[in-house]
């Protein structure tokens, strides 16, 4: 399939998907919703792989 072709299929489905869930679930900016997402962020964050901390060696010193 031609490039341009998958980026404008791409475009329209993703045009009408944005369109069903305006039908179906309204924006809500209310407080309680802000503070969900936060949260929803926050946990997202938690469960992140991080990299295991360096281990450094101290190297005694002679003066």
């Amino acid at each position: 399939m031609h490039s341009d072709i998958h980026t404008l299929l791409h475009t329209y489905h993703s045009a009408e998907l944005h369109r069903e869930a305006a039908v179906i679930r309204p924006v809500r900016r209310g407080l309680k919703s802000q503070v969900g997402w936060k949260m929803v962020e926050f946990g997202l964050r938690l469960v992140q792989e991080r990299p295991a901390p360096a281990v450094v060696r101290r190297m005694p010193r002679t003066a």
